[in-house]
């Protein structure tokens, strides 16, 4: 059996302010789903919470790079310290976000300690970078571009962090719930990163597709992989309380299939949750599914 470990790490540094001068709500992620009482249905030992930086932008412009760059570097090192310790203990670390920059910290825990590799449960690549900005817009948030940073595509000082870039290889990473007709994707085979859209889950099967997916996540190619769970590879008619709901998502029982396998798997080293907004949930019911659906997972 292995011993959960339950730890916040309530970052909003890599999300665009939702509306001038209010602070994204992601931050409040943790808190709802212990509320919804994971800790105890996990059976998770407490890790406490691993507190960000302050959310602020200062005089940033489009064309500055990634804003909140030196935050997000230190907070990613201090978030790996604390995943690091969990790993080489020999536990499981389940991440509350928090946007999906915390991903960073993960990547770069497991680059400390070897090779890994990444199961990305995501609606988006999460790749833009600045050698796509004609297709993905300007770089600038981080919760949008952490793949492209763990591969190693971006600004060093968020790359390249202890001269361990790039903390994941491309054939490392698997993608799930991309909307087929993603901008990302040419590119992404072009990288020969594996990607699993909707319509390729809907087709063969969530447990199948999860399964063949696992093929070189495993020892001697890697030490294991990482799951990154971010909401809105959820449809948006059940889970709407995300920054960028968008149609076409997976249903609750192909996600709920794809991380039994996943987590399932005795290489899996960790997962983490992010992007849920509970201020864009206010009866709750949203932030209750995803709860459900992480609980279920270690079920």
């Amino acid at each position: 059996m292995r011993t959960l470990v339950l730890l916040d790490a309530p970052s909003n540094l890599g999300l665009r302010p939702p509306a001038p001068g209010v602070v994204p709500g992601v931050y409040k992620l943790a808190g709802a789903l212990r509320e919804q009482g994971l800790l105890a249905r996990l059976g998770a030992v407490e890790g406490g919470v691993v507190v960000p930086p302050r959310y602020d932008r200062g005089d940033w412009r489009e064309g500055d790079g990634v804003f909140h760059a030196e935050a997000l570097a230190a907070y990613t090192v201090t978030l790996a310290d604390r995943i690091e310790r969990h790993l080489r203990a020999g536990e499981f670390p389940v991440v509350l976000g928090g946007d999906c920059s915390i991903q960073l910290g993960a990547a770069l825990a497991m680059r400390r300690l070897g090779r890994y590799g990444l199961a990305a449960i995501d609606g988006s690549a999460d790749f833009r970078h600045p050698g796509n900005e004609a297709v993905n817009g300007p770089v600038g948030a981080a919760g949008g571009e952490e793949l492209a940073l763990s591969t190693g595509r971006g600004q060093a000082d968020l790359s390249d962090l202890e001269g361990r870039g790039p903390y994941l290889r491309d054939e490392d990473v698997r993608l799930f719930g991309l909307r087929d007709g993603d901008p990302d994707l040419a590119e992404l085979h072009a990288a020969r990163i594996s990607v699993a859209t909707v319509g390729e889950i809907r087709r063969r099967g969530a447990g199948p597709v999860a399964r063949a997916a696992l093929d070189g996540l495993h020892p001697p190619d890697t030490a294991g992989f990482w799951v990154h769970l971010d909401a809105d590879v959820l449809d948006p008619g059940v889970m709407p309380a995300v920054d960028s709901p968008d149609p076409g998502g997976l249903f609750p029982d192909e996600l709920a299939e794809l991380l039994a396998v996943l987590v399932g798997s005795p290489r899996c080293a960790g997962l983490n949750v992010t992007i849920y907004d509970p201020d864009l949930d206010p009866d709750g019911r949203a932030g209750a599914l995803l709860a459900d659906l992480v609980a279920g997972a270690f079920a």
